[in-house]
């Protein structure tokens, strides 16, 4: 079955790359709310996805969205049936919904830059929680956790993060990008959720 997630992952590994030497190529596709609010350069809320502050949060992104992405697309054909399209457009549209709350924070910000797919990523990553929340996940590659009990935690912990702020990490994006591909899910598929309340009634441990 034709798959778009590996194509998204190679895509963006290949800008990433190019990117870490490439100043002024990183600066022309950063979120940089100023830009968008000024110069009317909307693309920056999908570009900056392309783009990575370094190695290792570049690999973090694409090994967590190459295994979520793919469970996407094979649950959105064949359990909801959904046409192919609907997860490039979950992709890309999440990128720029998990942007848009940063950008009414920081329009006139001239120091804020956001950049990486951390909110696309999320939207794809419990679009899955949604549909498969009693699946066990390994966190951090060796914690297993129910994926609902993981979803919970993290979005605590988003909410807490962005709050207290001060790391340099746009958990905002992750917050919304996490809520958004939950609800592009039921908006697709309205009967998810009571899927879902199924599920979550009936745990694998009782």
């Amino acid at each position: 079955m034709f798959s778009f997630t590996p194509i998204i992952v190679v895509l963006t590994c290949l800008i990433s790359f190019a990117a870490f030497s490439n100043y002024r190529l990183k600066e022309a596709l950063i979120f940089w709310p100023p830009a968008v609010s000024m110069r009317h350069q909307y693309y920056r809320f999908i570009t900056c996805g392309l783009i990575h502050y370094d190695f290792l949060h570049l690999f973090m992104n694409m090994f967590t969205l190459y295994f979520f992405g793919r469970g996407a697309e094979l649950l959105y054909r064949g359990e909801l049936g959904l046409q192919p399209y609907y997860y490039p457009v979950l992709y890309i549209t999440a990128l720029i919904v998990s942007n848009i709350p940063s950008y009414l924070r920081h329009r006139d910000d001239y120091n804020y830059r956001s950049l990486g797919a951390s909110g696309a990523v999320c939207a794809v990553m419990f679009a899955v929680i949604l549909i498969r929340p009693w699946v066990t996940l390994q966190v951090f590659a060796f914690i297993p956790m129910y994926s609902i009990l993981f979803a919970v935690i993290f979005l605590g912990y988003s909410v807490y993060m962005s709050r207290r702020g001060g790391d340099n990490v746009n958990h905002d994006a992750h917050l919304w990008g996490s809520l958004y591909g939950t609800v592009f899910t039921i908006a697709a598929h309205p009967d998810i959720v009571n899927t879902f309340i199924n599920e979550i009634r009936h745990p694998p441990f009782l």
